[in-house]
């Protein structure tokens, strides 16, 4: 959307600063988590080499630091997934930044498109990584063995599905989902490749046991990597509105029929719900008795705000 001056003028005027409150990010960490990473590790020694996904939009901002502890012995392939929402304007900084970091081999991809270029750049990585470091025990072996690790929701099923169609010519062999936590079975293996034979042991989605701050936790929820009523659909609407409003994202101003930007949440998910049709009854006590009026739902508006980002309706943005 081409930003006008009456855009950039309201802007002026929005938050510099998100207040979370006195919110914790504790409890965001299920123990089946705990468990998948202790499986992960018992498993590495069948393992030739880690490719971890995560989301391009947030390519910093809740890598989990322990699968670099825990799983960083073996040759390793980064791939930025989601793309195709993302803002890769700046792309080169990025890579620079994750080179800083001791993250070499990086590649960015759509893994829902039917035809990446990226994904059939990954087997032939892969087989050379693998080639060029040792083996240990498993020398004698000609099959490779590939473990695939993200924190959740971030495409890993996608991944998988999309190296198989790549390689085997074959459908989906992984389960996919838009909600975090759809991938419950540890270490499932699904062969992706003949020549060289290639097998992905996929993993569930596994978040830090401590994420780094709240800012970082809101990231990761507006990307859909934490259950929503984990969070609260209210707060991230607002961080989504936040967001949107710092990077100059005003996608949302024409899709929801508001006349300028706008950094109330309140006021924008009333326009959605007024837009959408999304109406709720409610009782209200008045001096001649209980009445029943029609009030926007602002959970429902929250809902589809958050969804329409998600899907890369509001244009694509760069979160970190």
């Amino acid at each position: 959307m081409r930003i006008s001056h009456t855009l950039l003028n309201a802007s002026s005027k929005f938050r510099t600063v998100f207040d979370f409150g006195e919110r914790n990010v504790a409890h965001w960490f299920p123990g089946h988590m705990a468990k998948g990473l202790k499986q992960m590790r018992a498993s590495l020694r069948k393992v030739d080499c880690i490719i971890e996904i995560h989301d391009a939009r947030i390519p910093f901002s809740g890598r989990n630091p322990l699968f670099q502890e825990n799983l960083d012995v073996r040759p390793h392939l980064l791939i930025l997934n989601k793309m195709d929402l993302a803002d890769t304007s700046d792309k080169m900084s990025i890579l620079k930044q994750l080179e800083r970091d001791g993250v070499k081999n990086v590649l960015l991809t759509d893994c829902l498109k039917q035809r990446d270029m990226s994904v059939k750049k990954i087997v032939p990585l892969v087989t050379d990584l693998i080639e060029n470091a040792p083996r240990f025990h498993r020398e004698e072996n000609r099959s490779y063995c590939l473990m695939v690790i993200g924190v959740p929701n971030v495409g890993k099923s996608s991944l998988i599905n999309a190296i198989r169609r790549t390689n085997l010519k074959k459908g989906k062999a992984s389960r996919v989902g838009g909600e975090p936590g759809i991938t419950k079975a540890v270490l499932t293996k699904i062969q992706v490749c003949e020549r060289p034979i290639i097998h992905l042991l996929d993993t569930p989605g596994v978040l830090p046991p401590k994420i780094e701050n709240v800012e970082t936790g809101m990231k990761l929820a507006l990307c859909g990597t934490i259950l929503d009523h984990l969070v609260g659909e209210d707060i991230i609407a607002d961080y989504l509105l936040f967001s949107l409003n710092r990077l100059q994202r005003f996608g949302y101003v024409e899709r929801y029929d508001l006349e300028t930007p706008s950094d109330d949440i309140q006021h924008v998910l009333k326009c959605i719900a007024v837009k959408l049709g999304k109406t709720q009854r409610v009782k209200a006590i008045t001096g001649v008795g209980d009445i029943t009026v029609r009030m926007p739902n602002y959970t429902a508006a929250a809902y589809d705000f958050i969804r329409a980002f998600r899907k890369g309706e509001l244009g694509k943005v760069m979160l970190d």
